[in-house]
């Protein structure tokens, strides 16, 4: 179930409350920041929302004033949402006529479309709000145009970028907005909205998706269990010497791309490392067993070194590789660790 574009979930609400009852001394600028999957982008638009509704409560969006109802049709004269195509495609469930590959990246011609936008009136005399999500996706040119901006704030008008990692985006930036920390949920919290949100065991979901409700429930939307059967197969196959299963998951992986496989892995390795330790699993509780068996077969240097190699293909993982030496080193790397 999704919510209404005006709404906060459940553990936002108060932090918006206040945040927002602040108005009067509003910066131009924020950057809202946490752990992925929590619902920074869907704080950020309501929060938009709450700064054009022109009967707030609580100072938050009524959700049926004009300016709300224009915010959840997406034509709202005084707002603008600013994200990379491939975003923009998998949030309408849109698909792009062109033959090109939808942009990851913020591109610096969504920057300059805003200027004819600040030189147009504000309906009704009020706030102008650009949400700009996920600012890690400004490039170079990008984040030097946003910069201009920030640095010459048109009158009236709020930015509100979102971020995970606000460390990866240009100290430049950064210093010129006012940062707002969105903390992760309370467990039990997350648990309860989750629980009524999902098929199974809601605690499994939660823990796969790394504590973030709302990671957890898209994760619970796209596949049977909240690991992924290639991952299960693996440790099996891998457990059991079984080399052609192996090989076959390799397979498997070279077809699904580094992006996909290399995150669920380092969270895996960490889990085997916390097995070693006698510590509870973190993030995939149902491949216990198999942790066990392969917690004692693995070294801690070369366990250690696996999970290192992995930290560190994580950062080229979007990027294009041969999948094949990749999988294949993989599979070396695994051998070596539990043989």
């Amino acid at each position: 179930m999704s919510l209404p574009i005006t709404a906060f979930y459940p553990w936002q609400e108060e932090r918006a409350s206040e945040w927002l009852s602040q108005r009067e001394r509003f910066a131009h600028a924020w950057l809202l920041h946490g752990v992925p999957g929590i619902g920074k982008t869907q704080f950020a638009r309501a929060a938009a929302a709450s700064l054009l509704c022109t009967q707030p409560v609580q100072s938050r969006a009524c959700g049926t004033c004009d300016a709300c109802l224009w915010c959840q049709h997406g034509n709202h004269p005084d707002l603008r949402v600013i994200r990379p195509e491939a975003v923009a495609q998998q949030e309408d469930g849109t698909v792009s006529e062109s033959k090109q590959t939808p942009s990851k990246e913020i591109r610096v011609e969504q920057l300059r479309q805003l200027h004819s936008w600040f030189n147009t009136a504000t309906h009704r005399g009020g706030y102008r709000v650009a949400v700009l999500y996920p600012a890690e996706s400004l490039n170079q040119i990008s984040a030097n145009a946003l910069l201009k901006v920030l640095e010459e704030p048109p009158a009236s008008t709020i930015f509100i970028l979102v971020a995970d990692a606000p460390d990866r985006l240009l100290p430049t930036i950064v210093s010129r907005c006012r940062r707002l920390v969105l903390p992760k949920p309370d467990t039990q919290v997350a648990l309860d909205w989750l629980g009524s949100q999902v098929e199974g065991d809601a605690q499994e979901w939660l823990a796969a998706a790394g504590g973030g409700p709302v990671a957890a429930l898209a994760l619970s939307q796209q596949q049977r269990t909240p690991y992924p059967d290639w991952l299960g197969t693996l440790w099996q196959s891998v457990s059991a010497r079984n080399p052609e299963a192996c090989l076959a998951v390799m397979d498997d992986l070279e077809k699904l791309g580094a992006a996909h496989w290399v995150p669920m892995l380092q969270r895996s390795c960490l889990d085997i490392q916390l097995v070693q330790h006698a510590q509870p699993v973190c993030y995939y509780p149902g491949l216990q067993a198999v942790y066990e068996q392969l917690a004692a077969r693995a070294q801690h240097v070369v366990l250690a070194q696996l999970l290192k190699w992995l930290n560190e293909q994580s950062r080229w993982a979007q990027h294009p590789l041969n999948a094949k030496l990749f999988v294949q080193h993989l599979l070396d790397r695994l051998t070596l660790c539990f043989n």
